[in-house]
C-alpha cells in the first residue's frame, strides 16, 4: 500500500510539473507582451503630453511677443504725443481776457476819473490820468499773467 500510494503521488507530481511550465511559459510571454505594449502606450501619451505642453509655450510666448509689441507700439505713441506736446508746451491758451488787458482798461477807468477830478479843465487831465492808469494797470496785469503761467516769464 505504501508503494502504491507512493507511485500515485509520483505521478500526480511530475504529471503537475509538466503542465504548469507550460503555462507559466505563456503566462510570461503574454505579460511580457502587455508591458511593451503598456510601454509603447506611455510613450504615445507622453508624445502627446510633451506635444500639448509645446503648444500651450509657443502660445504663451506668441501672448509675450504680442504684448510687447502693443507696448512698444503703445510707447511710440506716447513719445509722438510727448513730441507733440513738446511743440505746445506753453500751458493752453486761456479764453477770455488776460489780466495785462483787465488792469489795462481798469487803470484807464480810474486814471481819467482821478484825472478829471484833479485837472478840471477841458478834460486834459482825464486824457493824462487814463493813459498812466492804463499803462500801470497793464504792467500789474502783465505781472499776473507770468505767475499764472498765461505768459512765458522773463528769461
Amino acid at each position: 500500500m505504501k508503494k502504491l500510494f507512493s507511485v500515485i503521488i509520483l505521478g500526480l507530481m511530475l504529471s503537475a510539473c509538466t503542465n504548469n511550465a507550460k503555462e507559466e511559459a505563456l503566462i510570461k510571454q503574454k505579460a511580457v507582451a502587455a508591458i511593451k505594449d503598456s510601454l509603447r502606450l506611455d510613450s504615445f501619451k507622453k508624445a502627446e503630453v510633451q506635444q500639448k505642453e509645446k503648444q500651450k509655450e509657443e502660445a504663451r510666448l506668441a501672448q509675450i511677443k504680442e504684448e510687447k509689441r502693443m507696448l512698444l507700439l503703445s510707447e511710440r505713441n506716447e513719445a509722438a504725443s510727448r513730441q507733440y506736446s513738446n511743440e505746445e508746451a506753453a500751458p493752453a491758451k486761456k479764453k477770455g481776457w488776460s489780466q495785462a488787458a483787465k488792469g489795462a482798461v481798469i487803470g484807464a477807468g480810474a486814471g481819467a476819473l482821478g484825472g478829471v477830478l484833479i485837472d478840471k479843465k477841458d478834460g486834459r487831465g482825464a486824457i493824462i490820468g487814463g493813459v498812466v492808469g492804463a499803462g500801470t494797470g497793464y504792467l500789474i496785469g502783465r505781472g499776473q499773467d507770468r505767475k499764472s503761467g498765461r505768459v512765458q516769464p522773463k528769461n
